[in-house]
């Protein structure tokens, strides 16, 4: 994913400090890679990150966590409570259903112990708002054109000229569009009157070949020491999922799976090892922009003409990276 196409004239070249441009995203250069598994065409390869220490962090059903709508409510925002006295990560993508609508992360957030954090997110429901729930916790991730969706327009403002430096807001229209978009080339509109992205788990149902393969990788994986895979349409790679320690992707494994498998695949053929490993060359070379995290850590945004991602770092090691490609 190198490319040195940038907004920005301000750049330092391997520099650390937060706030300005670097050249390398994540170091995956020499990252492991296993053999993929295969299921209707979606390939997964599994990635390990030996020497990346982290401290304890809490994440998916294990975090003790409020979430919960501002005060004076808004779309584009929620609050989280954490409750643990460690550490809580909530991350790009991630559903959360109920409220006054549906809703997902823009970025990924590391919350402080027994703190309190407002967290920017973006609807997935247009056509409701009003009718309160308890949130809940998604059986799957947005899916990944969802998902890039939020993310493009999340760099675009993390990268323009005078933003506010805490602005991770997505363009709202854009997103609901496109989960229309997906809505409707799922063949899942119909049984989602308030245009919820949600509504796409119907396909699990309608189709037994993805739920009974979505069923079989939930139960093989992640395999003993693995931190991510490389999602290939056939030898075309899609995206890439790192996270900083075993523990923090087997709570979101089965989460993950199913939004991959969601859909069908974009390209078909062989799966590609070479292409893999030089995926993961050009996300480590990759020109991003650093910004301090809304909670701990440090964030880093890439895109440009290959794709687009976000990483989290706490004290220099990866806490959670992706990358989504056009």
């Amino acid at each position: 994913m190198t490319d040195r196409t940038t907004n920005h004239s301000e750049h330092t070249d391997g520099g650390e400090a937060s706030g300005g441009e670097r050249t390398g995203f994540v170091n995956l250069e020499h990252a492991p890679v296993g053999r993929p598994i295969t299921r209707l065409g979606i390939s997964f390869f599994p990635i390990y990150l030996p020497g990346n220490e982290l401290p304890p962090i809490a994440t998916g059903g294990e975090a003790a966590w409020e979430v919960d709508e501002l005060d004076h409510a808004e779309v584009s925002a929620l609050q989280v409570l954490n409750r643990k006295e460690i550490p809580i990560l909530l991350l790009e993508g991630q559903q959360f259903v109920g409220g006054k609508q549906n809703r997902v992360i823009n970025v990924n957030v590391l919350i402080p112990a027994a703190a309190r954090l407002r967290i920017p997110v973006s609807c997935l429901e247009a056509g409701r708002w009003g009718r309160r729930r308890d949130f809940t916790h998604a059986k799957t991730f947005s899916p990944r054109q969802a998902r890039r969706t939020v993310e493009e327009s999340v760099a675009r403002r993390v990268m323009a000229p005078g933003r506010s430096p805490r602005d991770r807001r997505s363009d709202q229209g854009a997103v609901w569009a496109r989960v229309e978009e997906r809505l409707d080339a799922m063949g899942v509109a119909a049984a989602a009157p308030t245009s919820a992205m949600a509504a796409a788990e119907a396909v699990f149902e309608r189709d037994r070949r993805r739920g009974d393969a979505v069923e079989e990788l939930s139960g093989l994986g992640p395999l003993p020491g693995q931190c991510g895979f490389v999602v290939t349409h056939g030898p075309r790679v899609v995206a890439t999922e790192i996270f900083g320690a075993p523990e923090l992707l087997r709570a979101h494994w089965s989460a993950l799976i199913r939004s991959y498998l969601m859909e069908p695949p974009t390209a078909r053929g062989r799966p590609s090892t070479d292409y893999v490993l030089r995926a993961l060359s050009g996300i480590t070379h990759a020109v991003c922009r650093v910004e301090p995290g809304l909670g701990l850590g440090e964030e880093r945004h890439v895109r440009n003409r290959k794709g687009v991602g976000q990483a989290l770092l706490l004290d220099g090691a990866t806490v959670r990276a992706t990358v989504l490609t056009r």
